[in-house]
């Protein structure tokens, strides 16, 4: 029996790149360096051309380069499956990297110059349970008998794995006010991914308090001076931590100073409901914001030993390698052959990030991501004319999905965690799906062809990777 076993490939990149672009090597070293996702590759070449034009500038939109890898690796794993007579899915799970082997390293790298190491991660176990979820081994039955009534519906499968937690760093502080109000300051940025939700339950699960006590102030030097804003999925890890570990600190010397306040020793103490208190004694407490008000000093007075003025801490997590979040989606779809449309009847999506800190961000940011992905896959077209003047200048030329197109999404989730980061999540700002089509659909390649080149102006470079 044969292995089917992947041991190299091969291939070509052409970036368009459009004028003026801010990123140009960005998307395609992405799309590059992660082609073989979460397989075992033992060899791989690419040559990557990077081609500036007079056409619309082009750059990084939720996966940055990612999606276009995943969609040229697992059409090639549908072609090997067909050529070898194989299931597409038992073809993946012989070259899936096996939990065994994390923390697995590629000999690639990073634009950062970081090796690239998946950290953790179960990649057979994701396939395994979105399919059964899909119904995968049932399916072959329902579409001969859909079939036999002049329905035409197909079944596509695919992988993807993105790195997070872009770094060097992030900054995170966390301030209580005599009042036994928290306020949390930090150089990430909110831009509607539900940050601020997030780093209040983070701060609030330290301190033993509700999320709604707690006020998130993002990118605002008033209260930090240091921080590098969105971008790269990176928010969750890098402010994440740091406010983690800001909020761990002041939890702390809270209990530190109130072991004085109250005659007690430190591991006899928990905080909860705002307070720190003996434990199994509870009318034995002192707010947070009496300690806090204690640690604002008085004029002659001194504070316990070791103890330095101020309940706030203030961090930068650092982070050099990425943290990587994959995904394994599965698509019903029946075309009607005589139009050409399709209609996708069925989309399951298993992620694994790590620890959920709030699953229904979460949840809107897969389904957010899957109607990107549909969009790309079904209805978005940049197209120019001879000239490269742009002909799909509106939205009734540049189609979007909206509710209609959109099917029922069954969302399942593994929370596999990091081993290198303390709060065990990875970002789900950008878990998009791949943008391929399930092989039931016509004219599969029709959006990604890009056109000609319109200006001789160009660079390129080639690059290579062997293990």
């Amino acid at each position: 029996m044969r292995k089917a076993r992947c041991s190299a490939f091969a291939g070509r990149l052409l970036h368009d790149l459009g004028a003026y672009a801010l990123q140009d090597v960005n998307l395609p070293y992405n799309s590059a360096s992660t082609l073989t996702g979460p397989y075992i590759v033992p060899a791989l070449a690419m040559e990557v051309t990077v081609v500036a034009t007079n056409k619309t500038p082009v750059s990084s939109v939720r996966g940055a380069g990612y999606p276009q890898a995943a969609f040229a690796m697992e059409r090639l794993m549908d072609r090997l499956a067909r050529e070898l007579a194989l299931d597409r899915a038992e073809l993946r799970a012989r070259n899936l990297i096996p939990p065994e082997k994390m923390p697995y390293k590629k000999p690639l790298k990073t634009r950062a110059g970081a090796h690239v190491q998946y950290d953790s991660g179960d990649y057979p176990a994701c396939q395994a349970d979105v399919l059964a979820a899909a119904g995968w081994a049932d399916f072959p039955r329902r579409q001969a008998e859909a079939r036999t009534h002049g329905r035409h519906i197909g079944m596509g499968l695919s992988h993807g794995l993105k790195g997070t937690g872009r770094g060097p760093f992030e900054s995170g502080v966390v301030r209580v006010s005599p009042t036994g109000r928290v306020t949390v300051f930090t150089g990430a940025a909110a831009i509607g991914q539900g940050l601020c939700t997030a780093l209040a339950q983070i701060c609030a699960s330290e301190l033993g308090m509700r999320a709604a006590d707690v006020t998130v102030m993002p990118g605002d030097t008033t209260g930090v001076s240091l921080g590098l804003g969105a971008f790269a999925s990176r928010q969750t890890v890098t402010a994440g931590n740091s406010v983690l570990l800001a909020a761990r600190a002041v939890a702390d010397k809270a209990k530190k100073l109130a072991s004085h306040v109250l005659e007690a020793a430190e591991h006899d103490l928990e905080i909860a409901d705002g307070e720190v208190r003996v434990i199994g004694a509870r009318q034995l407490s002192v707010k947070l914001g009496e300690l806090s008000r204690i640690l604002r000093g008085a004029p002659g007075y001194g504070f316990p030993p070791g103890i330095e003025p101020g309940l706030e801490a203030n961090m930068q997590f650092r982070i050099d390698d990425l943290a990587y979040a994959n995904g394994c989606h599965v698509a019903e779809v029946e075309v009607d052959v005589e139009t050409g449309e399709v209609r996708i009847v069925k989309y399951y999506a298993l992620q694994d990030s790590g620890r959920l800190i709030n699953p229904m961000i979460v949840d809107g940011q897969v389904h957010g991501g899957i109607a990107h992905g549909i969009g790309n896959a079904l209805f978005e077209w940049m197209g120019y004319d001879d000239s490269g003047q742009p002909l799909t200048t509106t939205f009734a030329d540049y189609l979007l999905p909206t509710a209609t197109e959109l099917p029922m999404l069954t969302t399942l989730y593994k929370e596999t965690p990091p081993r290198s980061i303390p709060w065990a999540s990875r970002a789900w700002a950008r878990s998009a799906p791949s943008r391929r089509r399930p092989r039931s659909s016509p004219q599969s390649t029709t959006r990604w062809r890009r056109s000609a080149c319109t200006s001789p102006r160009f660079r390129s470079c080639r690059t290579s990777w062997w293990s």
